[in-house]
């Protein structure tokens, strides 16, 4: 891979003459960088289509390529992709669901809006991998069609499609009313009884660890009902009963839905499994009882599942927040607190609530610059990237708190050039400052010259506009491959350098 070409390739300020010198010599990875361009004209998408066949999928799905640039008997994998879009032509369809590469007439199925006889066509493939993929993205009436289908791995698929009829699906967890499968893929390829080794040998096998069957294709008629379970579409009644069942995968699937019965509910917040118990947690069905008892939960993470449900009292909240490790994230109970919830918690006593709320960065400025003078390191360094914030509070939350809070202010979005600059020289425990610095907006060439001392923070800072045009040439010739593919695409490379590299 010719790096420094692949990053040219990305430069916002490659002129249009070099783009097109560029596409006479791409190759399969400079052309993936080509064919992201923003200003790439209709004539050059046509001409990098035609030079390299990889990159016409990405130039049709963004666009670039219409109906009349395709080829679909020597570009299949475009006129897939612009069928794909609806704006390929109706006897492609056709062209491509006799197409005699499975994969490509799988990839046909999953397409939308195809004309009814290359959706019968497909219903009827001998591969069951392409009605497969056809029963994974069926409209309602061809998902009800195909739940009688003779194999298994066809009835997992409707099962997993949310357009499928509810009462399809119902039918579906129980068997009733439909015929037995007659196939799997564990039983068309292995004399049963047989169960899939999970640490299997055989380097082409691609059956699940643990699949299996007796006859009756008990591994896929159970990941059926899995799928049933946890698509939205089937009916709460039709559900219900699992919450008993003895395989845990199934009442994990129950566990994240939300028009559980409370009784339901309370049985799955004492599952021994703690993923059941954990999906149930986020879920924004359960009360406030359950919220509670679930709080005290003996698992970590149920309780950091638990800090990011909707509906978590604020008082709950904030004492998960001290115990659950939740990081720097904005909880949605905390991004909907009205402007009173807000202010109760910039007061609280608890450092883990004035934490929570720093993560926001809508707050008024009064809160934002009182929780700036927090006398916490970690509430500080939540606030700190909070816009808005005075190059003066900047700079006090750097000589309060110094390292724990230095990069977090350098990734303050209108943290000043001199600021920025200071930062750079604070001293040894400074990596992170480092790469904040190098991408953000307002750095400096004498600050991005400081940035490239730092392994990971130099390919961010070769990239950056502000560095010197001489230094960015000279960053090409750099023995990491990253920073010379950074500043091959800073849009600050001088201009003949630019054409010197195009062959």
């Amino acid at each position: 891979m010719n790096h420094v070409l692949c990053g040219l390739a990305a430069n916002a300020a490659l002129p249009s003459g070099l783009v097109d010198r560029l596409i006479a010599v791409a190759d399969a990875d400079i052309a993936a960088d080509l064919a992201h361009r923003a200003d790439l004209s209709h004539m050059q998408a046509v001409a990098l289509a035609s030079r390299v066949t990889e990159s016409a999928v990405r130039l049709a799905y963004e666009g670039r390529l219409t109906a009349a640039d395709v080829d679909p008997a020597t570009q299949p994998h475009a006129a897939l992709a612009l069928l794909d879009k609806h704006s390929g032509r109706p006897e492609w369809a056709r062209l491509l669901a006799a197409d005699p590469v499975v994969d490509r007439r799988a990839r046909l199925a999953a397409c939308s809006g195809l004309p009814p006889d290359v959706v019968a066509t497909l219903a009827a493939d001998p591969d069951v991998r392409v009605v497969a993929e056809l029963a994974l993205w069926a409209t309602p009436d061809m998902a009800a069609a195909l739940v009688g289908h003779p194999h298994a791995e066809v009835r997992r698929a409707v099962a997993a499609n949310e357009a499928t009829p509810p009462a399809v699906l119902a039918a579906l967890i129980t068997g009733e009313g439909l015929p037995p499968a007659r196939w799997c893929l564990v039983c068309d390829r292995e004399e049963t009884p047989f169960v899939h080794h999970p640490q299997c040998p055989r380097p082409d096998c691609d059956l699940l660890p643990g699949a299996s069957c007796d006859g009756s294709h008990e591994s896929t008629v159970h990941e059926t009902q899995r799928m049933a379970l946890g698509n939205p579409a089937t009916p709460t009644e039709a559900v219900v009963s699992f919450v008993d069942h003895p395989s845990p995968l199934l009442r994990w699937a129950l566990a994240a839905r939300p028009d559980l019965p409370p009784e339901v509910l309370g049985r799955l917040a004492a599952d021994p499994l703690p993923g059941v118990r954990a999906d149930l947690a986020e879920n924004p069905a359960i009360d406030d009882t359950l919220i509670r008892a679930l709080a005290a939960d003996r698992d970590h993470d149920v309780r950091r599942r638990l800090a990011h449900n909707p509906h978590v009292p604020l008082d709950v909240l904030t004492r998960l927040a001290g115990a659950a490790k939740i990081g720097s994230t904005l909880l949605p109970r905390i991004a909907v607190a009205s402007p009173d919830e807000a202010k109760e918690l910039a007061e609280s006593p608890n450092p883990a609530a004035r934490m929570l709320l720093a993560q926001r960065r809508d707050l008024p400025a009064e809160i934002r610059d009182a929780l700036a003078a927090d006398p916490d390191a970690k509430v500080v360094k939540s606030i700190a990237p909070h816009p808005g914030l005075s190059e003066t509070r900047l700079r006090a939350m750097v000589d309060r708190h110094g390292a724990q809070v230095i990069a977090k202010v350098a990734a303050n979005p209108d943290a000043t050039s001199a600021l920025l600059d200071d930062l750079t020289r604070h001293g040894p425990s400074i990596r992170k400052a480092l790469r904040e610095v190098a991408r953000h907006r307002n750095a400096t060439a004498p600050a991005l010259l400081a940035c490239l001392a730092d392994k990971q923070a130099r390919p961010i800072a070769a990239g950056h506009p502000a560095l010197p045009p001489q230094v960015i040439a000279e960053l090409l010739t750099d023995t990491d491959w990253q920073v010379a593919e950074a500043a091959a695409a800073n849009p600050s490379l001088p201009l003949d350098v630019m054409s010197a590299l195009v062959p």
